[in-house]
């Protein structure tokens, strides 16, 4: 979901609780990334992208559980201390080595593509400049206050100031936190303080700053390592903290009376993540512990926010659900009951448990929701189904449900904040990989969609979108989404570049990258396939391609690209794979599979080596994400399973396409040692191929490996995405433009 200034809890969960997801989402909201779709402006925004996990006491309702217990089973070996740092020192060597290898041979191919990648570049920032100009920062609206952030400043102004007067409040330089962005703000309810979070590229841990507002704001305090936090009352702020991408524990800070901070919650099940949600009417906090499959929510009654938290419902095992509250009755956004997609249910707030859930309205199968916002007298549902965006309005006055329909070139909603529940309209941008952000508003009096001209954005008029469905081999039908140039002609010859993800219940990012509108204009077909295992028609599709249904993702991806060559969009030898984090499990995958569907694969912190990083349970993700890919360790047939389509595992000597990865030194989500491995591994079978079958002129795949020093998993900025994505644009370049020379020379080795 994408979520911006006020509602993390309910994103975090329409994202399939897939905070520690091994991937990054930049902007507002979780989504997708693939490796040349990193580029975006330094803005405000919420980073959604961490989780975590534990073992849990059942506890009485309304109770919470200040500790977590540490043990160890009886008759369990502790190895010496000895064997355990030789092993320890063998593999940093071992590490080194690999690292310090990957590095010279990209300092030795690297200046093959330097001149394509400065052009590129430049192109890029072309694009960049032309269609970001019309892109304003968020506003957040307190009363006849307007706060916002632009280039690491935060500004307060008034709601009916049309000179422009402004003060600021925060300037990230003054404060020495010049290499930090601004991730999040919240302001106490009598706009006395201002929280904010500060991130920097390289961790993934931000800082939380307090200021006290006035004529001369100051500092009043510094929390490290915080992930989530709201403000309960005027001087009463929780948060939770965040640790080796874990979120375990909630805190209560205040400022004037009896300044004091301590711990009201504690997490036990290491499957389990923390956050922390405001109810838009600002009655309630909520403390909300999930895991990919399951969720349970305490209360925080604000008009007392010193008194213990209030369980909702006991977590039950396949059951989600995310609370708002609206005239003494609570909303419960749900999984519970059948079918197992998202419902809206209501009790009373006395009588909060699942027995006393009343049904309100239920999704159709095959819809994804995308989004939720809950306002005084209506909610809005942005909903998502066969590719195509809409809007379910609900009014609790009339009862009524009304559909709103939306432009057809509509991908990806941004929802604008919203922190006045009371407001008449719902404001929100929607843009697709090649159409640059529209503001749109809904009006509840009104009743109608209007669009918001704030500037006038370049109309793109020369790009068809065509949406295709391809028969998996269950003959289940898999959507995917075209986009190319109208004038194109002979797309049999263009390039093609197709994306996937296909991991917890997250669907692709198509929201609008400057490359890919370059890349349609340059003659490129891009295709999107939104294979199983991701979340675009619903839960059920994220169910049927995860644990032991991974290789149905598989199966979706290789029908996907077979259609669109027997449709005529390009060809193997013109064809490329884009995939980043966990999509890198699918595009390895099909490498080992069919590498005769594809020329070049570009992949963007890959997780390719799924067996040895799920058995390894010190790596502060694998226990929770065993509800995604299973648990190895305790299932013979699940390690066999996993082993059937791991990329590290099914490397063999055969023709393989070149491959370009990008990695991050201190990446704590995908372990640079698998990837080093991957690579070294992948390399030498493609070399073992290339000698077993020595043609003159046979053709040797560049397996290439770029570990970038900076950056991270989850966030970098505009300077360093910009470069990133030449880089890989430049190798596809390259890569497809070769293939033609080749085959003057030689016979493929295909």
């Amino acid at each position: 979901m994408k979520v911006m200034m006020s509602c993390v809890g309910l994103r975090n969960l329409l994202r399939g609780l897939s905070f520690s997801v091994k991937y990054y989402s930049s902007i507002n909201h979780l989504q997708t990334t693939c490796p040349c779709s990193k580029i975006k402006a330094k803005k405000c925004h919420i980073l959604n992208c961490s989780e975590c996990t534990h073992t849990r006491r059942t506890a009485p309702s309304g109770s919470i559980l200040p500790w977590r217990f540490f043990s160890c089973k009886e008759g369990t070996r502790i190895s010496s201390k000895r064997k355990q740092n030789t092993s320890v020192v063998t593999s940093e060597l071992l590490h080194k080595n690999l690292l310090k290898s990957e590095q010279e041979n990209w300092n030795d191919i690297s200046p093959i593509y330097k001149p394509m990648t400065k052009r590129i570049k430049e192109k890029l920032e072309e694009f960049h400049n032309k269609y970001t100009f019309n892109s304003e920062s968020p506003r957040m609206r307190f009363g006849e206050n307007v706060y916002f952030e632009e280039n690491g400043c935060i500004f307060l102004s008034k709601a009916d100031d049309d000179e422009g007067n402004v003060d600021i409040l925060f300037s990230t330089d003054d404060l020495g936190f010049s290499d930090a962005f601004i991730q999040r703000i919240r302001i106490s309810p009598d706009q006395t303080y201002m929280a904010i979070s500060l991130k920097s590229e390289s961790s993934e841990e931000a800082t939380c700053v307090i200021m006290k507002l006035g004529h001369f704001p100051v500092v009043k305090k510094v929390i490290p390592s915080v992930f989530s936090f709201e403000w309960a009352a005027n001087d009463v702020l929780y948060y939770t903290t965040q640790k080796n991408l874990k979120c375990q524990n909630v805190f209560m800070t205040t400022f004037t009376y009896q300044k004091h901070t301590k711990l009201v919650y504690t997490e036990q099940d290491a499957r389990f993540f923390v956050d922390i949600y405001l109810t838009k009417d600002r009655c309630f906090l909520t403390i909300n512990s999930n895991s990919k499959t399951t969720s349970e929510v305490w209360l925080v009654d604000c008009r007392n926010p010193f008194a213990l938290p209030a369980l909702v419902q006991a977590r039950t095992k396949g059951v989600i659900y995310h609370i708002e509250h609206r005239n003494d009755e609570l909303y419960i956004l749900t999984t519970y009951g059948e079918p197992a997609e998202y419902k809206l249910m209501k009790a009373p707030v006395a009588s909060s448990g699942k027995e006393n859930w009343q049904l309100v309205y239920a999704l159709e199968k095959k819809t994804k929701l995308v989004d939720f916002e809950m306002f005084s007298d209506d909610c809005i549902m942005f909903l998502k189904n066969a590719g195509h965006l809409y809007l379910n309005v609900i009014s609790f006055v009339s009862h009524s449900v009304q559909s709103i329909k939306l432009p057809t070139w509509a991908c990806e909603f941004e929802l604008e904040s919203h922190p006045e529940h009371t407001t008449s309209t719902c404001y929100f941008q929607l843009s697709s990989p090649v159409h640059p952000p529209k503001r749109f508003a809904y009006s509840f009096k009104e009743n109608n969609l209007i669009e918001q001209a704030v500037q006038e954005v370049p109309i793109i008029t020369n790009c068809h979108t065509t949406r295709l469905l391809a028969k998996s081999k269950d003959e289940t039908l898999v959507p995917i989404t075209v986009f190319h140039n109208m004038n194109s002609e002979e797309l049999h010859r263009k390039p093609l570049l197709v994306h996937v993800y296909g991991a917890y219940g997250i669907d692709l990012n198509m929201s609008f990258k400057e490359e890919k509108l370059m890349l349609i204009e340059e003659g490129w077909i891009l295709a999107y396939c939104h294979v199983r295992g991701g979340g675009e028609l619903g839960l059920s599709w994220h169910k049927d391609g995860c644990q032991h249904n991974k290789l149905k993702g598989l199966h979706d991806l290789k029908a996907c690209i077979m259609l669109l060559h027997e449709l005529g969009f390009s060809q193997p030898k013109h064809t490329a794979l884009a995939a980043a984090s966990a999509g890198g499990v699918l595009a390895g995958a099909l490498c080992n599979t069919d590498p005769e569907l594809i020329r070049a694969m570009v992949l963007q912190a890959p997780f390719v080596d799924v067996l040895n990083t799920m058995m390894k349970t010190h790596l502060p993700l694998t226990i929770e994400e065993q509800e995604e890919w299973g648990n190895p360790l305790e299932d013979e047939k699940c390690m066999k399973y996993i082993k059937s389509y791991c990329p590290y595992q099914n490397i063999k000597p055969q023709c393989y396409p070149s491959v370009f990865i990008t990695a991050y030194e201190n990446d704590q989500r995908i372990p640079l040692t698998g990837v080093l491995r991957y690579v070294q591994k992948l390399r030498k079978a493609a070399l073992d191929h290339a000698s077993r079958t020595s043609k003159k002129g046979n053709w040797i795949p560049n397996i290439i490996l770029d570990v970038q020093a900076n950056g991270s998993h989850c966030d970098s900025s505009w300077e360093h995405s910009v470069s990133e994505v030449a880089r890989h644009l430049a190798f596809l370049n390259k890569e497809l433009e070769e293939v033609c020379h080749l085959q003057h020379h030689s016979k493929s080795c295909r």
